[in-house]
Parts: C-alpha cells; structure tokens; sequence
C-alpha cells in the first residue's frame, strides 16, 4: 500500500501532475535546439549560445535523474522519447542512470569499495572535486554496463537505446557538423561532466554507515525549485522511491535524525546565487 507521500496524483499522461512544466521547459529547449541547428551555421552565435545554455542545460541533468527513478509518463514509448531528448541535453541515455544510479550508487552509497560515485581514492583518502568529476564522468558508462550485467532486463533498453541515440546524433553531425557538434555533442559532455561536478558535494568525506549521516543537504528554495528538491538529499536517499515533488514532506518526517552540519550551500547555488 502507499504512503500518502508516496501516493501519485496523476493527470492524464503524467503519473504526477507536478512534472507538467519541468517537461514543457525542457522540450521547448529541444525545440529551440532544432530550430537553432536547421537555420543558424554561424560558429559564433552557435558558440555564444552553447555557452549561455552550460548551466541550464546541466540542471537539466537532475530532472533526468528523477526520471530515472520514477518514470514521468504511464506510458512506455513516451518514456522512451523523453529519454532521447533527456540525452541530447545531458549526455545521460536510457537507463544509464537506472542502472548506475538507482541500481547502484543508491544501494552502495554507504560503501566506498563499491560506490558508483565514489569519492574515496582506494588509499582512503578524499578525492578532489577535479578528480572525482573526472572519475565518474569517465567511468559513467563501463560503471553502468558492470551494473547491468546483473540486471539483463535494464541493460537491454540502456544498450538499444543508446545505439539509438548515439547513431542519430551521428547523424546529424554528419549532415550539419558545427551546429550539432555545439548544439548537441558539446553538450552532452559538458553536461555529463557538470553532473559528476555537482554530485561531488552530495556525499564526499561522510564515510559513515548511518544513513541519515551520509548527505549532505541543501535547503535553498531556488535550488530546490530548479533541482526538483534535489537538496533533500538524505530524505531521497532513504527513500529513493518517492517523487521529488515530496521531498520536503519525507525530510521534514526525518529531519530530527539529520546533524546540523549536513546542511550547506551547494557548489551549484554559490555558483548561480552567489550565497
């Protein structure tokens, strides 16, 4: 049975109304792509406009990770479909985050030797966020193949639709090669790198097994609203089933369990507020 936190409130498509705007957003981004790569070749303006687009384009990256734990339609094929425009935006495919992600990091969190997103190099020590971001930036995909070797039914979709992906993005290099080198292939990496760069702070240098002293959290209402609650961190971290859109409701159930020092700014806030 569901939890009242748990409990969708869909509408039509949408397993939870709250996923209207964030999927109206990111598909009028993908318009705007389209439109961009079929009528701009100008290398400046193209490069101006891959520039401005960096940050959004990397929160963008959150929302795909919602996605990836709970799907945003009913329906399968439209699941797919947002899927290939999550990854045209975040370099992320179907079922990476799933597998890697959901699969993995979630259940490994607490162990360093296991951990996806691990920031402990094999020393002990902490990695720095240069490092860690190179690390799992690179290793996002092998990472997440290694996890789907023992859940087939995952790594079937995740292979095929990134064949998918990967061939219409070549294709579209190979009939307009600088409008899709920075209109998608540029940022599909940085997007992917910005991801690890961000995710640095979620659990670095909390070698605990307490569960409720793993994360770090970030309760800025404008982080929150562009991240989907993703401050919430250790509430999505002890249930990572529930819908962000009620985030704030499980953390305020839990919040007395979380230390004071596991509130912080995130590098993601300092650099879009300056706090």
């Amino acid at each position: 049975m569901q939890t009242d936190i748990q409990k969708p409130k869909g509408l039509g498509v949408f397993r939870y109304k709250e996923d209207r705007w964030p999927v109206a957003i990111i598909l009028m981004l993908t318009v705007i792509d389209f439109v961009l790569y079929f009528t701009v070749d100008d290398l400046l303006q193209l490069s101006a406009y891959y520039l401005l687009m960096i940050i959004p384009k990397g929160t963008i990256c959150a929302w795909n990770h919602h996605h990836q734990h709970l799907f945003t339609f009913r329906n399968n094929a439209l699941n797919r479909s947002l899927e290939f425009f999550y990854a045209l935006h975040t370099g992320v495919t179907t079922h990476l985050w799933r597998l890697h992600h959901v699969l993995g990091h979630h259940l490994n969190f607490l162990d360093q030797e296991k951990d996806e997103s691990r920031w402990m190099r094999k020393d002990g020590s902490k990695m720095g966020v240069i490092e860690y971001t190179w690390d799992v930036a690179i290793t996002a995909y092998p990472r997440g193949y290694t996890v789907g070797k023992r859940h087939p039914k995952q790594l079937k979709p995740f292979l095929i639709y990134s064949l998918i992906t990967f061939l219409v993005v070549a294709l579209l290099v190979w009939y307009k090669p600088v409008p899709a080198l920075l209109l998608f292939v540029l940022p599909m990496i940085t997007s992917l790198l910005f991801t690890a760069y961000v995710t640095y702070e979620h659990h670095s240098g909390l070698d605990t097994e307490n569960e409720f002293e793993a994360s770090y959290n970030n309760l800025n209402p404008m982080f929150n609203r562009l991240t989907g609650n993703l401050g919430y961190h250790t509430a999505h971290h002890h249930k990572q089933g529930v819908h962000w859109s009620r985030l704030p409701e499980l953390h305020a159930s839990i919040a007395d369990k979380i230390p004071e020092y596991l509130y912080q700014k995130s590098i993601i806030t300092r650099t879009l507020l300056r706090g």
